[in-house]
């Protein structure tokens, strides 16, 4: 989660430059031309069947494509602060998933750690508003198709999207190896993207993108389709969906780093307040439990 939000915000000169939909289709392609090998099954790894299939297929469906679908739309018919608050509900959501499909139980302190992360989560986001109160209501009036309820609900989608990614992600590290699963789900996400893709290459002119934004899709496309997915379905393998839900506030923490540190932003008190109650549920939800202290 740290890796995601640091590459989701050197990232944002690529958005720039680069369609969005050719910017993801790019990044998978990337991405299956970087672990084929990957795709190998394992001597000692059992064939997939079908009910295995289908949910490879689900995760890539649910995390990869149509959370962008979600998210991009959704963000654009609201504020970023309604998404950020709504998204802030993704630790919670992992958690009800979890406790309905896979049975885990939530202690306490992980609920409380998931609620301290939410809190978290969503005083960043109000803090992160550039508009006040009164130029909302403005612009609110202002416009004759108010859509933000669908921006809304289309944001919540796609924690739903994310929630489901990480459950899924539980199911299959039982089974599948977490390099297979990575290299599977990125290419269905590119079979998926690439009719979007094409359809945005088709008039898109290459030359006017520089040679270090080349470099810089590399390093996102690795990032996002490789390392971080196996990172995450390798810690799927041994914690909880509902405690490695808390770990998502990484990722506001680590884009909000970069952006201190490489980008010259800076950071509110309301900010700082922010992130203590985010690393605070972190450091709740890590915590050894009495019966590991006990059994040690």
């Amino acid at each position: 989660m740290s890796l995601v939000g640091s590459y989701v915000a050197l990232s944002k000169p690529l958005v720039a430059a680069l369609p969005v939909f050719l910017l993801a289709w790019m990044r998978f392609g990337i991405g299956a031309l970087a672990m084929p090998h990957w795709l190998i099954k394992p001597a000692h790894e059992p064939p997939m069947s079908r009910h295995t299939r289908g949910l490879i297929f689900l995760e890539s469906f649910l995390g990869n494509f149509l959370f962008t679908i979600c998210m991009l739309f959704g963000v654009s018919m609201t504020t970023a602060v309604s998404a950020g608050v709504i998204m802030a509900g993704i630790p919670a959501m992992v958690a009800l998933l979890s406790r309905v499909f896979l049975g885990e139980r939530i202690t306490r302190r992980v609920a409380v750690a998931i609620a301290l992360a939410a809190l978290g989560i969503g005083l960043f986001s109000l803090s992160k508003s550039e508009l006040s109160n009164h130029d909302l209501q403005g612009l609110q009036a202002n416009s004759p198709h108010n859509t933000s309820w669908l921006g809304n609900l289309l944001v919540f989608g796609a924690v739903v999207c994310e929630a489901s990614y990480a459950v899924i992600g539980k199911k299959l590290t039982a089974h599948i190896s977490p390099k297979r699963i990575t290299a599977l789900i990125n290419l269905w996400g590119l079979t998926l993207m690439t009719p979007l893709g094409l359809y945005a290459a088709w008039t898109f002119d290459f030359t006017r993108v520089a040679g270090p934004m080349w470099m810089l899709l590399v390093f996102y496309a690795l990032a996002a389709s490789v390392w971080t997915v196996w990172l995450w379905m390798t810690g799927l393998k041994t914690v909880p969906a509902a405690q490695a839900g808390v770990f998502t506030v990484m990722l506001p923490i680590s884009a909000a780093a970069v952006g201190v540190l490489a980008l010259g932003e800076h950071l509110s008190g309301l900010q700082l307040l922010a992130f203590a109650l985010c690393l605070a549920g972190v450091v709740l939800a890590t915590l050894p439990s009495r019966s590991v202290k006990a059994s040690a």
